[in-house]
């Protein structure tokens, strides 16, 4: 079921961007679709917990027994997407997906070998590290191999947008384990989500007003808009609802492979059938050995 969940949350992610993309058409301003997109998943995930009767506050003494650093999900979370959106213009599409996911494949290794931030101690070894070398052989037979020709079209400084796309990425591996700890601190991953959201949200909407001066760019250029174009705070809940959720079940490493996992899987499926306006393009045979070493890749590490 974990294995479903972790594939599920990727495949969010995927059709995520594909949704927050067409918002940012009509909205034209990168900060302000973020902030918009955290929103409505805080409004999501309010609504949730209320639907479940779950706990929206705590007692003094839940909430003294919580560290510091896991209230910080939402920063972190905030610095990943920030990430990407710097290193976008400067590195191209390929890499922009690429340098992230080695960040969040090294940061989640780091995480469950040495135990950091309360996580379970998963020792680096025997099939583990198959599965990591399939895992990271799948993404470039999927992504890198397809469009190779890009790599060659940097500006300067590429090997500094390069540390800063890695960066961002261990950035949503910590996301991961943090967001875990505060869910089973909490004892409720509802809980754990709606925090990180509630502090993503409100580092988000400072950064907008700062960065874009106004936020009545949200008015007119929506009007007569499909609804589901506002739906990519609802897939970004649900993926950082599961991440809360297995983290502690499955550690940190295994949940960002599952992850990567769905997210190319759903990519692919969202560029083969058009979905969400994007335009219709050709899974080519190289994708799909890709998508079954990762699969594959997975699988080796989940037999740790």
């Amino acid at each position: 079921m974990t294995f479903i969940i972790g594939l599920l949350a990727g495949v969010c992610i995927a059709c995520q961007s594909a949704v927050n993309a067409q918002l940012r058409l009509h909205l034209g301003f990168a900060f302000l679709t973020s902030f918009v997109s955290f929103l409505v998943g805080l409004i999501f995930l309010v609504g949730l917990s209320l639907g479940f009767g779950s706990p929206l506050w705590f007692d003094k003494v839940t909430l003294s027994a919580v560290p510091w650093w896991a209230w910080l999900g939402g920063v972190l979370g905030t610095v990943g997407l920030t990430a990407n959106v710097l290193i976008f213009p400067k590195l191209g599409g390929v890499q922009t997906a690429v340098m992230p996911i080695l960040g969040q494949v090294l940061m989640g290794l780091m995480i469950d070998s040495f135990g950091l931030l309360r996580s379970v101690q998963i020792p680096f070894l025997g099939s583990r590290i198959v599965g990591v070398l399939l895992v990271l052989t799948g993404v470039f037979v999927a992504i890198v191999l397809p469009q190779r020709r890009q790599l060659a079209k940097t500006g300067d400084n590429a090997w500094l947008w390069r540390g800063v796309g890695v960066l961002g990425g261990m950035a949503l591996a910590t996301q991961a384990a943090v967001n875990g700890e505060l869910g089973r601190q909490l004892d409720s991953s509802l809980g754990g989500a709606v925090v990180s959201f509630l502090v993503g949200t409100g580092v988000l909407f400072v950064i907008a007003l700062c960065y874009e001066k106004s936020l009545v760019h949200l008015i007119k250029p929506t009007q007569g808009q499909p609804l589901w174009i506002w739906g990519g705070g609802v897939l970004g809940a649900l993926f950082i609802l599961s991440g809360v959720y297995l983290v502690p079940k499955i550690g940190t490493g295994q949940v960002v492979m599952l992850v990567l996992s769905g997210l190319i899987c759903g990519s692919l499926l969202v560029d083969k059938f058009g979905l969400f306006g994007v335009t219709k393009k050709a899974v080519l045979p190289v994708q799909i050995l890709g998508v079954v070493l990762l699969l594959v890749g997975v699988g080796c590490i989940r037999l740790v």
